[in-house]
């Protein structure tokens, strides 16, 4: 088959989107499919034209059409021009390629996928809509929009239409999937895919402990660090980390513990201000890092910090957990337990679930891994565990290539796996019915940047 990936980004960009799509775009390739991807010639969040306008990597014809007048940091106005400028020439790209069987649109920019919608009608081309946020449900959490505002609604109805007339849409987790149903989306039409890692780009068994490179690059040898890698974005809860930083700093017998904020964000000059407010002399911040050092990376944490404002759960899943479960890494969670990512760090066992705001909390499971080096292996041990069994790379992409076919072919699989019985994560419907790649992937055959990314804005 002939399948169109249509995204902003797109290799070799290492923001969140680009590194699943190129992920997805080689499994497709090795498995004998024709693979195109059309997107844009700048890096994401840059200005100008960095890339070529055609490249071919690994078999994956990769278009690449217009650039980024503004770059991200350029406001309402400058972005909105930029994605209408792209999804005009874009739009023209698809229409002069030679016909795909599929198109899978992503949410860089918003509302992409009504180009696919053009193709469907044009060439009868089937459509995936691959929701990685929600919009406009993401501007009206952050306040920019009004949720009863014209604009808002105007965008609703755009995003209804859209997920009406695809064929599939693929949402990144339970809470997802159940805003889209309450939006009137039939959940016969939604597949969850996790975000997922790669178990074999990111292991334990990499260099860790006191021979990590890190450690000596930036003299934490004697640290038990408590790592923040990524995207530090509006959808991130930041005081309750510098409260517990706050918490720790003036105590002697938590001398030893660092914590460690790598990436950048929105929210991240807010987090410097607030540690230097306080005179903090446990907080280091660190920029991205080269993807190629990524194990290195994520093993160097003794403990991940994950957080999520209120609200945001089905709007986006941060992607960084799965990450930090292939390096073996237990986790804390700063947010809405109902979330995703709430869920899977208690169904899985490989931290906890501290609510917002509760800094004392998260302060007390900080000290108990730093005291007990047992409880942090087995906890890091299970999240690994559940990263080789549900969320590895291979197994979301082997289902997303299976959800293809039966797109493309018209044939539909039986959901309902092998009884309630089959795992941790099995969920059904309300009509009875579930598509999800967790039962895919599970032992007894029922029906399941690298998203943590250190050099680009991964969630």
């Amino acid at each position: 088959m002939r399948v169109l990936l249509l995204n902003q980004t797109f290799y070799p960009d290492v923001a969140a989107t680009a590194q699943h799509g190129t992920d997805l775009a080689r499994h497709l390739v090795a498995q004998g499919h024709q693979v195109v991807a059309v997107s844009s010639r700048s890096i994401y969040g840059r200005k100008g034209a960095a890339l070529d306008a055609y490249e071919n990597v690994d078999g994956i014809e990769i278009h690449r059409v217009g650039f980024s007048l503004f770059g991200k940091s350029s406001g309402i106005l400058g972005r909105l021009i930029d994605f209408v400028l792209w999804y005009i020439l874009a739009g023209w790209k698809v229409l002069t390629l030679p016909t795909c069987d599929v198109c899978i649109a992503f949410t860089t920019p918003p509302f992409v996928a009504l180009i696919g919608l053009l193709m469907r009608w044009a060439y009868g081309t089937k459509l995936i809509y691959w929701a990685m946020d929600l919009y406009p449900d993401v501007p009206v959490l952050y306040g920019m929009m009004k949720p009863n505002a014209w604009l808002t609604r105007v965008l609703e109805r755009i995003h209804r239409s859209i997920l009406r007339r695809a064929d599939r849409t693929i949402a990144l987790g339970r809470c997802m999937r159940d805003r889209l149903v309450a939006k009137g989306i039939d959940p016969h039409r939604i597949t969850i895919v996790n975000v997922w890692a790669d178990r074999n780009e990111v292991t334990p068994a990499g260099s860790d402990g006191a021979s990590n490179p890190y450690r000596t690059e930036w003299g934490l040898t004697d640290r038990f660090i408590v790592m923040y890698s990524g995207n530090f974005g509006m959808m991130h809860d930041a005081a309750t980390f510098v409260e517990a930083a706050r918490l720790l700093n003036d105590q002697p017998h938590d001398s030893s513990i660092e914590f460690l904020f790598v990436g950048a964000g929105a929210r991240t000059d807010e987090v410097k201000q607030q540690a230097e407010s306080y005179g903090l002399t446990n907080v280091r911040f660190e920029p991205y890092q080269p993807r190629e050092r990524l194990n290195d990376l994520l093993t160097l944490g003794d403990v991940h910090l994950i957080s999520m404002i209120e609200g945001a759960q089905g709007l986006i899943v941060p992607c960084k957990l799965f990450g930090i479960l292939a390096a073996g890494r237990p986790v804390l969670f700063v947010g809405p337990p109902e979330s995703e990512i709430g869920r899977v760090v208690n169904e899985e066992d490989c931290g906890w679930v501290v609510p917002i705001g509760e800094a004392s909390r998260l302060v007390d499971h900080i000290r108990r891994l730093a005291a007990d080096v047992e409880l942090a292996a087995q906890m890091g041990g299970n999240g690994r565990t559940a990263l080789e069994q549900r969320y590895d790379r291979s197994i979301a992409c082997a289902s997303i290539e299976r959800m293809i076919r039966e797109v493309v072919t018209g044939t539909k699989r039986s959901c309902g796996g092998n009884g309630d019985g089959v795992g941790k994560q099995q969920e059904r419907s309300q009509t009875g019915t579930e598509h999800t790649v967790h039962d895919e992937a599970r032992p007894n055959g029922s029906d399941e940047a690298m998203c943590q990314s250190v050099g680009g804005e991964a969630a």
